[in-house]
């Protein structure tokens, strides 16, 4: 069979004149636009080609300075938080490449246990900091590798609980530089899945209810407790994006893909983990293309053997082949 190429993502509409540039300082901002970034040290699969623009703003002005000026150059957007459930092409992204993890900030109220963060905050380390707050209700969340404004996308979960939980609004950029307050109930979630997956809306903050007036020592002991189990039953010795595929339905990917026989399946320097078939891993050598080649082997075994065709729960973004 011949190799075909899959976009997963569209291309911009034009290019910058002033593409030789390395730089662009946006007027009246300390933010600055960079040509050509890497992106492979950006994901927890370190793999990707660069970004034809890129920029890491700090504050919501150069957020919306960074929204108006590739706008005003017809480019497309991507949004880029931990890199934690994305696998971008060895390509590269054409367009912007809008890093969110600059963008942090907490406030804890303990009397109402309410807590803001910013989009950038690593999920991990508000899990951490609820804890020693004495505040329950993110012990799930400690083992997630990503951001806060990622995690309300893709309403991320573990161990029985979820952002759709303790959402209480989240704060989101539209393309025209306007800030939307969206509800748990606005953002139509479900298993994984909210309607801003598939839009260029940006999470900026958001704000969970939690329960306040616990003993820190005991909240950190359960949530160290929830760590030490992913640890012992995820494989996290090597790159990858944690769990590739979404549950179809009462079955568990993994097992089906385990069932399959795929568990050490191997494409390039790409793996099946033994320890979790769900996940991937770079096992050193990777390429995004042979992750992605993994991953569709994969689907094409299970459909074929089980009939139930496995979704992506990891983000594709750029150009591939299909072989």
């Amino acid at each position: 069979m011949s190799p075909e190429t899959e976009t997963v993502v569209p291309l911009p509409t034009r290019r910058l004149s002033h593409a030789t540039n390395r730089q662009i300082h946006l007027a009246n901002t300390d933010c600055v636009i960079k040509a050509g970034v890497p992106l492979a040290t950006l994901t927890s699969f370190r793999v990707g080609g660069p970004a034809e623009w890129y920029v890491a703003p700090r504050t919501l002005d150069e957020l919306q300075a960074s929204f108006a000026w590739a706008k005003a150059e017809g480019l497309l957007i991507t949004l880029l938080g931990a890199g934690s459930n994305l696998l971008i092409s060895d390509r590269g992204l054409p367009g912007l490449v809008i890093g969110t993890r600059r963008l942090r900030h907490t406030g804890f109220n303990l009397r109402t246990g309410q807590v803001t963060v910013g989009a950038g905050e690593p999920l991990p380390r508000l899990a951490w900091h609820a804890a020693e707050q004495g505040c329950r209700g993110l012990e799930w969340a400690v083992g997630i590798p990503g951001t806060v404004g990622g995690a309300v996308v893709m309403n991320a979960g573990a161990h029985g609980g979820c952002v759709a939980e303790r959402l209480v609004n989240a704060h989101v950029l539209l393309p025209d530089g306007s800030v939307k307050i969206l509800t748990p109930e606005e953002m139509g979630y479900a298993y994984r899945t909210s309607i801003l997956q598939g839009k260029d809306w940006l999470v900026t903050q958001a704000t969970f209810q939690l329960k306040p007036g616990f003993s820190p020592d005991q909240v950190t002991t359960d949530t160290a407790s929830h760590l030490d189990q992913r640890r012992t039953t995820q494989p996290y010795h090597m790159p990858s994006c944690g769990s590739v595929f979404r549950n179809p339905g009462e079955y568990k990917a993994g097992w089906l893909i385990e069932q399959t026989g795929l568990k050490g399946y191997q494409i390039g320097g790409a793996q099946v983990a033994q320890r979790h078939a769900n996940f991937i891993l770079n096992c050193g050598s990777a390429t995004a293309s042979d992750i992605f080649q993994l991953i569709r082997h994969v689907q094409r075994e299970v459909q074929e053997r089980w009939r139930l065709r496995l979704e992506p729960e990891v983000k594709i973004l750029g150009e591939f082949q299909t072989i």
